[in-house]
């Protein structure tokens, strides 16, 4: 990085506070848009330079295969157009399958050549590695080399966003963009660059374009959600990730309890600092008169694995579930599957056909979470991460009508409030289950983790295994009394669902708006984690 550019710099308020000013003041409305692409493509040079060919190379190449596939598709419409009266409808058909087969296999070109790019540079070593110790233990002498491979800044999210749009202009849902500059900056976009949200072109693309005239309430709400970001970056998860780090690097050493309270510490942090990069994130495009998908709603209110991951990382879920989950679960091999089963003895049973019902879907979700798990990271905890949750939900959709007998049998009404509260405390149980292999630095370390939850807790010892780190009394209170902030804000979202505080702020009096963001202010620059001598944590998903 040439300069500290970070979303929690100074730097970065004064670029943003610079890109406004031009913005606003561009005299030509038509093309506010290259502001935008301008100050996109200085951030990245400033924070990414050595690999900024990468951006530019997928950039490049969905360019180019999306304009391929939709020019095929144009000639086929103006084909059969003009055949209309020769052909029957046996050479249409077939015609019409030629051209699905070609354009498919465009699609899958870029596909190939991107995902390949991202494949091979975070899970090349991972592989190497793990193919060492198969041959090693059969003594073959063999060994695949190591190589020093670096991950483009926001490969991961920019790599999605792109093929999400070649698909889509696959399934003729999104014309293909004619301009590679506006394609450009669709795909790097500096606010959501770094951790995201994973935008969808129909979404976001028109909203980049658009000239946008200043609002000073879309200012005041962008501000209003940097200000929350940096709260919950700066005062909570940059300063519970000194706990978690210095656990990491030492973990064999902690026991059951203070693994336990690393674990739960760990929950907080990772959330307050993915959303709080998100809020950043969404607050800077607001600022611009841009609205980008809400990637959190509160997950830790959820009543089902499923529920969870449909409230965390948002944009990430609506991505595999139309790009992968779909196309797998209403495939003809997945869909022909439950039809066998349906016909058999056990599929004529009740169970049996429940079963062969969901088959499809409950085997898509394992194979989206074995996906969700390898995206996190390149190594055996991550797999076992994905594993973990896939099976789970896919036993709950399984299991669903067991389940509902049960509740029904007990005379358990779903409204009941302490149903609900033990229905949430479940899915978090399984939550954090999954996020020891998040904190564990192997999968061999997660497993003697969960098995330590039981066997070796003890909690004098821990006090003092964790009164080696550099955290305070004054640490946790302020962690603590963050997390509490955090709770009361997302119990009032999730009573106002059909609004959001920021507008429920627009309705008290001044005074009560002044002192709340003065509190805020002032809480970030008194309790923050930042300054000389000080590198702020990086945020958790630039790592994805």
């Amino acid at each position: 990085m040439l300069f500290n550019l970070t979303y929690t710099s100074l730097n970065f308020l004064f670029f943003v506070l610079a890109t406004m000013l031009v913005y606003f003041l561009f005299p030509a409305k038509k093309y506010k848009w290259t502001v935008l692409l301008a100050a996109s493509v200085f951030f990245y040079i400033v924070c990414g330079y050595k690999f900024a060919f990468y951006i530019l190379f997928t950039t490049l190449s969905t360019y180019l295969i999306a304009l391929w596939i939709e020019r095929v598709a144009d000639k086929s419409k103006k084909l059969l157009k003009e055949k209309k009266k020769e052909w029957d409808r046996d050479q249409k058909k077939n015609y019409k399958n030629r051209i699905k087969v070609q354009k498919r296999l465009i699609m899958a070109l870029a596909l190939v050549i991107n995902f390949g790019i991202l494949a091979f540079l975070k899970y090349y070593n991972f592989f190497a590695g793990s193919l060492n110790d198969v041959l090693g233990s059969f003594g073959v002498a063999f060994s695949a080399p190591t190589l020093k491979l670096v991950l483009p800044l926001g490969i991961s999210f920019y790599t999605f966003q792109s093929m999400g749009y070649i698909v889509d202009v696959y399934r003729e849902k999104t014309a293909a963009q004619r301009n590679p500059f506006k394609l450009l900056l669709f795909v790097s976009f500096f606010p959501q660059i770094i951790q995201g949200p994973i935008s969808i072109y129909d979404q976001l693309a028109h909203q980049l374009f658009e000239p946008h005239e200043f609002s000073f309430t879309r200012m005041k709400h962008g501000m209003e959600l940097i200000l929350w970001g940096f709260f919950k970056k700066l005062v909570i998860a940059d300063r519970a990730a000194v706990l978690i780090t210095a656990v990491e690097k030492d973990y064999a050493q902690y026991n059951g309890t203070a693994l336990t309270f690393t674990i739960l510490l760990y929950a907080l942090q990772l959330y307050a600092d993915f959303s709080g990069g998100i809020d950043i994130s969404r607050g800077v495009a607001q600022i611009f008169g841009i609205d980008m998908i809400d990637n959190f709603k509160r997950p830790y209110f959820s009543r089902s694995i499923n529920e969870y991951w449909r409230r965390w990382h948002i944009s990430l879920g609506g991505w595999l579930k139309n790009y992968l989950f779909y196309p797998i679960a209403m495939s003809n091999v997945f869909i022909n599957a439950g039809k066998k089963m349906k016909n058999t003895r056990f599929g004529k049973t009740a169970a049996g056909a429940h079963v062969a019902k969901v088959l499809p879907t409950s085997i898509a979700s394992l194979i989206v979470f074995l996906v969700v798990g390898v995206w996190h990271g390149a190594d055996w905890k991550y797999v076992a991460f994905g594993l973990w949750n896939g099976v789970i939900i896919m036993l709950s959709i399984l299991l669903q009508p067991l389940f509902d007998g049960v509740v029904d049998k007990l005379h358990i009404k779903r409204t009941n409030p302490f149903f609900i509260g033990f229905q949430i405390f479940r899915t978090l149980i399984v939550v954090l289950v999954g996020y020891v292999f998040d904190v564990a630095p192997s999968f061999g370390e997660g497993m003697r983790t969960l098995t330590g939850f039981f066997t070796n807790q003890n909690i004098p010892q821990a006090f003092e295994q964790l009164s080696k780190i550099p955290l305070i009394a004054h640490d946790y209170a302020v962690i603590g009394l963050g997390g509490v902030v955090i709770l009361i804000a997302s119990l009032i979202q999730e009573r106002h669902q059909d609004t959001d505080i920021r507008h429920m702020l627009d309705k008290k009096s001044f005074a009560t708006r002044f002192a709340l963001l003065y509190i805020g202010v002032m809480s970030v620059v008194i309790f923050g984690i930042y300054g000389s001598g000080y590198n702020a944590a990086d945020f958790v998903y630039m790592q994805f």
